[in-house]
């Protein structure tokens, strides 16, 4: 889950997103699958709280309290040991606050109680994360976050909504993926050739119909973050659903109640996600001038920081939770921090 991008219309006449995404594509043509997705993605983002039982899917603050809480000491622990600077803690795409109001909790027993700020533009989310968390600072982009303190970023399923770039090979040419519609019915076509030369070497050559995902979004904010923390100071932790590309395939897909949905269908009205390419933002991060670590699997830095312990000393009613944490979630969701090269090793990673 996101923040929402700050606009969800489509040229055209008020209405609802389907209609006037379709008006669009009537007038102008189809659109890349990253217009699309950021379109559909703004729209559900800012009228709903798509979170818990009653909404569309449960992140893992909201599984346990022992996530945030881990969170939260790992930060304490890295702020001790670079001394204790004055530092601002952020969260992207907050949720509905819980993780940043478990972290604090936890975090203010060892003394760390910094001031926080969070990158949300949701008017909905942004009321749910008022009620758990006082005092916070709201954001509508990274741009925006302060630039005169060292930065303790936490981003936990944000960067899996921002919007993909799709490329299909095709006809012995890679083409970009692109979304046209006929009586509101939207689908995937192929679509404008794009040249090899942008295709990774060991992939131009991939059978017909493979599929090659990009985020130009993801990586132009985690070029601003790790810019931010090579002046500035700190770290960013990025958690979320993903692998280590470049690869082959089609990771986009839609949640509505809890089950999975056709991308395609209702846009605004499901969550769209896709894979996230740890190796490209770690890239990306090192390009800055940063160092990283990791990624390595949710469940063994969740391990590192001391899970087992916690959910004993909670008794077996958690049993279950930390058991969706560090086992259903543990391989396929991955961690990855970035930090200022004079700042020590964050806890958690091999």
């Amino acid at each position: 889950m996101t923040a929402a991008p700050s606009a969800d219309r489509a040229p055209g006449a008020d209405g609802p997103l389907p209609e006037r995404l379709a008006r669009a594509i009537a007038l102008g043509g189809p659109i890349p699958v990253s217009q699309y997705m950021a379109a559909a993605n703004a729209h559900y983002y800012a009228t709903r709280n798509p979170l818990g039982a009653a909404g569309d899917f449960t992140t893992a603050p909201e599984i346990s309290q022992m996530f945030g809480e881990l969170i939260g000491l790992w930060a304490a622990d890295l702020w001790d040991r670079a001394g204790r600077p004055d530092v601002r803690w952020v969260e992207l795409g907050p949720g509905r606050g819980t993780l940043t109001a478990d972290a604090m909790r936890a975090a203010a027993k060892a003394g760390f109680a910094p001031p926080v700020h969070f990158v949300e533009t949701s008017p909905v989310l942004r009321a749910e994360q008022a009620k758990r968390v006082a005092g916070a600072t709201w954001h509508d982009d990274v741009e925006d976050l302060p630039t005169n303190r060292p930065l303790i970023v936490v981003a936990n399923e944000f960067f899996d909504a921002l919007p993909i770039r799709q490329l299909v090979r095709r006809a012995g040419s890679w083409h970009e993926r692109f979304v046209a519609c006929q009586d509101t019915l939207f689908l995937p076509i192929p679509g404008k050739q794009v040249p090899d030369a942008i295709i990774p070497p060991h992939l131009v050559d991939a059978p017909a119909g493979s599929i090659i995902e990009t985020s130009p979004a993801s990586v132009g904010i985690m070029r601003v973050l790790a810019a931010r923390i090579v002046a500035q100071g700190g770290a960013a932790l990025v958690i979320d659903y993903g692998y280590e590309g470049p690869a082959i395939g089609d990771t986009l897909q839609a949640v509505r109640g809890h089950a999975f949905a056709n991308p395609f269908e209702a846009p605004g009205d499901r969550d769209l996600t896709a894979h996230v390419d740890f190796a490209t933002l770690g890239a990306v991060g090192l390009a800055s001038g940063a160092r990283i670590a990791g990624p390595d699997g949710q469940g063994e830095f969740l391990r590192a920081l001391g899970i087992d312990a916690r959910a004993a000393a909670l008794g077996p009613k958690v049993t279950a939770d930390r058991d969706r944490l560090v086992d259903a979630m543990g391989t396929l969701f991955k961690v990855l921090a970035i930090h200022h090269p004079q700042w020590p090793r964050p806890a958690g990673f091999a």
